[in-house]
């Protein structure tokens, strides 16, 4: 696992930990079509630039492009097949810094001149790009390791040079620097100083970003969870709030319930086996979810066998009770397949049954500063449900309101099922008599 996930104040979930090596896995693909296409450049420009005219011998730079060229092609070859081991990656490290001191060094034969020559060399700015090319691994560790890396080699690199020229070498006149093939140590020690404090700037500025692409990272993989247990409307309200939402904080909106229960679901679930029980509710919200969803809906919640649906309340609508009804009259027709299908494989019949109202709400959070949750409260709501439970009086499947199917109407609702008036009816739990519909 990359040195940023270890790092991780709490353990990363699977899921993050197999994107982190893939994004791994990806930047050390890039970093090798990077060093690719570099190596590829500097080669050509050197084909085709004017050679210095003293010069005094062939050139080791062809050479050694090509060679690093070819180490790149065989590290993307790797890469492509697995993930590189660390100890692979940090060998190739190594090579990439010899190899540039290699050709930095080789100079001072090109000219004929002492090691002290070759310390002056313009290539070696090159370091600092092997530097930059680690951050694209998005780990801090690679970089501060190739700066050190770059920064010892050099050390060795003026030590040798030193031990060839002689301490005479060495010099104190900054002019003597400039002019001659002198060593001046304060000009060498500035290379190393910036070699290492670049690397250490840069490993510390990947280190502050990872952090946040971790904590972004964590927090999408949260939110996409979250997701899953909450409708889309319910996020939109939550997130898109100017302030934090508390306890309480809700609007009043026109909208229709939809309330779903499942007759003969307790002797059913006495019956089977849990795991059987679980798959028949799975198979029937695979059937009903996408229907209220396609008609606007959101679940509220699943109440066991059964669910409450809102049409308009989480988000704003101008047909919540057409809507609602036309979800309805389709569950209802989807469910009956289901019932059929379901009693052929258990012998038992097991029937969906539902109720529609439409009226004003509150969609309010519950709940105390630890946990708050989205629900509707209102008449509706209760009206709904014992409309539901009086299917069971009047041997009916799906049951709405008279003043309901009246609004639904006025908001384009035309039914396609038979529908059924159902006058002065004694709802339990009403004071007053309703006039009812059937939706056959």
């Amino acid at each position: 696992m990359a040195f940023w996930a270890m790092r991780s104040p709490s353990p990363l979930p699977a899921r993050i930990a197999a994107d982190i090596l893939r994004f791994d896995a990806a930047s050390e693909r890039l970093t090798g079509w990077v060093q690719f296409a570099l190596g590829g450049f500097l080669l050509a420009l050197y084909l085709i630039a004017p050679k210095p005219v003293d010069s005094m011998s062939r050139s080791l730079v062809p050479l050694g492009l090509a060679a690093y060229l070819g180490l790149t092609l065989i590290r993307l070859y790797f890469s492509y097949r697995a993930p590189l081991p660390k100890s692979f990656l940090f060998g190739s490290l190594i090579v990439d810094v010899a190899l540039l001191y290699a050709l930095i060094w080789s100079f001072h034969l090109q000219y004929e001149q002492s090691e002290a020559f070759s310390l002056k060399a313009p290539t070696m700015l090159y370091v600092f790009v092997f530097i930059a090319l680690r951050a694209l691994r998005f780990d801090p560790i690679w970089v501060l390791l190739t700066g050190l890396v770059a920064a010892l080699g050099w050390v060795i690199m003026v030590i040798n040079a030193i031990a060839q020229d002689g301490r005479d070498a060495i010099t104190r006149s900054f002019v003597e620097y400039i002019d001659g093939a002198r060593i001046l140590i304060g000009a060498e020690v500035d290379k190393i100083v910036v070699m290492v404090v670049v690397s250490a700037i840069l490993a510390i500025a990947v280190a502050r970003a990872q952090k946040l692409v971790l904590r972004t990272a964590r927090d999408q993989m949260e939110r996409a969870e979250i997701r899953r247990f909450l409708p889309a409307p319910v996020e939109a309200a939550i997130t898109g709030a100017d302030k934090a939402i508390v306890a309480g904080d809700g609007v009043e909106r026109n909208a229709a319930m939809l309330i779903l229960d499942i007759r003969g679901f307790s002797a059913f679930a006495a019956s089977q086996d849990p795991k059987d029980v679980v798959a028949a509710l799975v198979s029937l919200h695979a059937i009903v979810v996408p229907i209220i969803e396609k008609h606007g809906g959101i679940v509220d919640k699943y109440l066991g066998d059964g669910m409450l649906a809102t049409f308009g309340a989480a988000r704003e609508s101008d047909t919540p009770a057409a809507d609602a009804l036309n979800a309805l009259g389709e569950i209802v027709e989807a469910a009956t397949r289901w019932t059929d299908e379901h009693s052929g494989e258990t012998g038992l019949r097991l029937s969906l049954n539902g109720a529609v109202t439409a009226g004003p709400v509150i969609f309010a959070a519950l709940g105390d500063t630890a946990r708050l949750e989205y629900t509707v409260i209102g008449e509706a709501v209760n009206l709904a449900a014992k409309l539901e439970k009086h299917n069971k009086a009047e041997g009916t499947a799906a049951l709405t309101t008279a003043a309901t199917l009246e609004a639904a109407i006025l908001q384009g609702f035309r039914p396609e099922c038979r529908v059924t008036h159902l006058p002065a009816r004694r709802v339990a739990g009403v004071a007053e008599p309703l006039g009812l519909v059937a939706l056959a």
